[in-house]
């Protein structure tokens, strides 16, 4: 068996930027053995499957260790990849998910994502977190992953967290946000995620889900423009609206090649 796979740069419009995912179209649905096999031969922090069904798409997305519920910059990639790729022609993108419907739209170079949005809560920082950090937050939210808020776009560029004190914490799914007013954009973040084979995730899509309602509420406004403070760097377009936001971003083809399967 023979399958495509497309590297894409997400949430950029310079090769080399945003967050790379893999993505592979699929005829039907493998063993899920076999796609967390192919997300660890790839290599990246995730990679998209999808399946055609009608005129919607099934997606699912992977990391090396475990399938998620919702990826941000996969389903961008993907987008991407069915628009540009395979030549899709009409104007919107309709995906079913585990996390419901999920939709992209295009304006201009730009794909917009629908996702739900996941307002964060107030909680309390388990101690393995708190001792991890170098730099203190102050005040801490969750909803899937925690959301720490800092005083300072520079509090967030100098965060170090301790991996190694992370090593033994499971959040399942979620990963830890720290967040701040930015000084060139409404807010700025970092993401990190305890016990993945990439610890900072470069521009994470998801957690955007709760920062977006989160600095809508706090600056009051709907529409916002948010930075990911990674080495790569991401730009995300923003706005608010209910229960559900749009992450609009750019996208890079960097290449195309083929997986041989042993039947």
């Amino acid at each position: 068996m023979k399958l495509t796979k497309y590297h894409i740069d997400a949430f950029t419009d310079k090769l080399f930027g945003g967050n790379p995912a893999c993505v592979i179209p699929l005829n039907d649905w493998l063993p899920d053995e076999l796609l967390s096999n192919i997300t660890k031969e790839n290599n990246l922090a995730e990679t998209a499957f999808f399946v055609r069904k009608a005129d919607r798409f099934q997606i699912r997305w992977f990391t090396p260790e475990i399938e998620m519920d919702l990826c941000g910059h996969a389903t961008l990639a993907t987008a991407h990849v069915i628009k540009k790729h395979l030549n899709y022609p009409l104007d919107k993108i309709l995906f079913t998910s585990a996390s419901g419907d999920l939709g992209v739209s295009f304006d201009d170079e730009k794909y917009v994502l629908d996702f739900p949005a996941r307002m964060p809560l107030p909680a309390s920082l388990p101690s393995t977190i708190e001792d991890s950090l170098n730099i203190q937050a102050l005040e801490v939210f969750q909803a899937r992953d925690y959301v720490l808020l800092y005083e300072t776009e520079d509090d967030i560029l100098a965060l170090a967290p301790d991996e190694n004190k992370l090593k033994a914490i499971d959040l399942g799914n979620g990963g830890i946000v720290c967040t701040a007013r930015g000084s060139e954009c409404d807010f700025v973040s970092r993401f990190f995620t305890p016990g993945a084979s990439i610890f900072e995730d470069p521009v994470t899509g998801s957690a955007h889900c709760s920062l977006i309602p989160f600095w809508s509420e706090k600056l009051a406004k709907q529409e916002l423009l948010a930075m990911q403070l990674s080495d790569r760097k991401g730009v995300l377009y923003c706005a608010n609206s209910e229960d559900r936001v749009k992450i609009a971003g750019d996208a890079v083809s960097y290449s195309i090649g083929e997986i041989y399967l042993q039947e």
